[in-house]
């Protein structure tokens, strides 16, 4: 199965992948510890291939075209976080519930991203020079929004978690990659090596939901109950993000294509990049890492009806 076929058919690929641990980690509970021990080595994998993608080494291109910048970082990184805080007041007073939350809304996505902007009538080129940048800035702002919405909640349960070990999650792979993309830039060969990787995060991708579905299968069954609240905040995300890329195109008189690219960049976000600082929360936290999973899940469904819409909006 090659890479574009995985793509089209990955939402369902995930949803067997969760059910399927579901029922492990119901049948065999013993096995949730094992599970967790895989999961960490399992996630910096998806991490490093994800990150590859990227190029890394390419802010500068990003700076070129001002206006489109300027676009895309008052959106992910002014409007939609404002956008965030007044959605969070509507969850319901629960800690990790709003924490997942705001790990996943705050962060803009670097990876299906930009093949969802391709496929929708975007500028791949425009997309693929902003997401490094896109990347940059999310890592350095997270903990200051956090700090901003969050507050106390934040500090009570960052406390006492294992962050610098989630953190190392996140930042080996980044910096693997970068180097990894050095090192096939040197020779026009190796590209070949790189096109061929592209084809995995989506099975990984899938091992990885397996696996947090196995190993948290009590926080899975107690996050049904709080689905009724998380998701119109979800749905409500994806709306206003496909109705502010529409505002900013028509103020700044972009391009159709310009406009349809912020629209992608504004409805994915980054989950599987601040998953690991989810699953490193202490106990009484695990429903962080169930909402960023079902965040993911609802993206992707939105992504396949942005398809359709994001043409018609913004032609």
């Amino acid at each position: 199965m090659n890479r574009l076929t995985l793509e089209r058919r990955q939402v369902w690929i995930y949803l067997v992948a969760i059910g399927a641990g579901l029922l492990l980690g119901a049948r065999w509970p013993g096995l949730g510890p094992v599970l967790e021990v895989v999961l960490w080595p399992t996630l910096a994998l998806l991490l490093y291939l994800t990150f590859l993608q990227v190029p890394l080494w390419h802010v500068r291109d990003a700076l070129r075209d001002r206006r489109f910048l300027g676009a895309a970082l008052l959106g992910n990184f002014v409007l939609l976080p404002a956008l965030v805080w007044a959605l969070v007041q509507w969850l319901p007073p629960d800690p990790a519930l709003r924490l997942g939350v705001l790990l996943v809304l705050l962060v803009p996505c670097t990876d299906w991203f930009m093949a969802f902007a391709q496929l929708g009538k975007g500028d791949a080129p425009r997309a693929l020079a902003v997401t490094p940048l896109n990347l940059v800035l999310q890592i350095a702002l997270l903990p200051l929004y956090l700090w901003w919405i969050a507050g106390e909640t934040l500090q009570a349960a960052l406390a006492a978690g294992p962050v610098a070990a989630a953190a190392l999650v996140v930042l080996t792979p980044l910096v693997l990659a970068a180097l990894t993309e050095r090192w096939i830039d040197a020779m026009p060969a190796r590209r070949a090596w790189r096109a061929r990787a592209r084809a995995w995060p989506v099975p990984l991708l899938a091992l990885v939901v397996f696996l947090i579905a196995g190993a948290q299968v009590d926080a899975v069954a107690g996050t049904l109950g709080v689905l009724p609240a998380v998701l119109p905040v979800f749905l409500a995300f994806l709306l206003a993000a496909a109705l502010l890329a529409r505002l900013l195109q028509r103020a700044l008189h972009l391009p159709a294509a310009h406009g349809r690219t912020l629209a992608f960049s504004f409805g994915t976000r980054n989950s599987f990049v601040v998953l690991p600082l989810a699953l490193a929360l202490p106990a009484g936290w695990e429903v962080a890492g169930v909402v960023i999973v079902l965040q993911a899940l609802v993206e992707l469904f939105g992504m396949l009806l942005y398809l359709r819409a994001i043409p018609w909006l913004i032609r």
